[in-house]
């Protein structure tokens, strides 16, 4: 591995050089990025990379941390473990732009608006490229939305099944519509939003969780499938916006509009 000396900024600042586990965390990083090291694939034995990298174990181990840190590989231990790639999802990034957010004393009522900022231009983009899976797949979301409140009269549908499903709803149309960078920011911002809909859900107890509040929501679901399938893409993303107006009225209400985030993730 080539050795990297300390360089000195334009401004004459002296640089400080990366560590050896650094650098073998960068060259590791890269071929997960590329592709070259996939999802699910076990990186070659410690004595192999050490052999590979003329480095020692403690070398090696740190920089595998730096890697599990950044949640792109999971290490076991043991005459039967290793290091395995994995590929991070949003719940990452929005664990990490939480942390800033929280800093920042910001409240979920920013965080919703920034969302309906971004996500009903996703729900233009899909209507313009949707294919029957797509359509096929979002009414299967919502076949089971309808089985949590049918044929009952309780409270309320149950709270992890009722956000897992509609977080699969919203998720599809930021991975369907064609911008990589739009879905991403979406997934990041709808994560963060989704923990905080599972606490809402979870404490409510008022007449707006009423059955009737749901098949709403799922009424308006089979309204954006329709525009979608009609390929509509003004009407599906006017209609993402306004569906998303009406239910930031519910999950953001009361005191919950100012909660800071940082109440979210403790």
């Amino acid at each position: 591995m080539p050795s990297v000396s300390p360089q000195r900024s334009p401004i004459g600042v002296v640089m400080r050089a990366p560590k050896t586990a650094e650098l073998i965390a960068t060259h590791l990083r890269r071929q997960i990025v590329r592709g070259e090291l996939k999802a699910g694939e076990t990186l070659p034995p410690e004595l192999q990379l050490m052999e590979q990298f003329g480095v020692s174990r403690p070398t090696l181990r740190e920089a595998f941390r730096i890697l599990e840190a950044e949640s792109l590989i999971s290490v076991r231990r043991g005459s039967r473990g290793g290091a395995q790639v994995m590929v991070p999802d949003a719940s990452v990034a929005a664990r990490y732009v939480g942390l800033l957010l929280q800093i920042q004393g910001t409240t979920i009522d920013d965080v919703y608006t920034a969302r309906m900022i971004s996500e009903p231009p996703c729900a233009r983009l899909l209507a313009g490229r949707r294919t029957q899976q797509d359509l096929d797949d979002l009414a299967e979301v919502v076949a089971q939305l309808k089985a949590q409140v049918a044929g009952t009269d309780r409270f309320a549908p149950d709270p992890d099944t009722w956000s897992r499903l509609t977080y699969h709803f919203h998720e599809i149309i930021l991975q369907r519509c064609g911008n990589k960078t739009l879905a991403t920011q979406g997934a990041v911002l709808q994560d963060i939003v989704a923990t905080h809909l599972r606490t809402r859900i979870a404490i409510s107890h008022s007449d707006d969780d009423s059955p009737e509040r749901f098949q709403r929501a799922i009424r308006s679901y089979q309204k954006l499938i329709r525009l979608l399938k009609a390929k509509d893409a003004a009407g599906a993303e006017k209609h993402w916006h306004s569906h998303m107006q009406g239910a930031a009225q519910y999950l953001l209400k009361d005191d919950l509009k100012t909660k800071p985030i940082v109440d979210l993730f403790d």
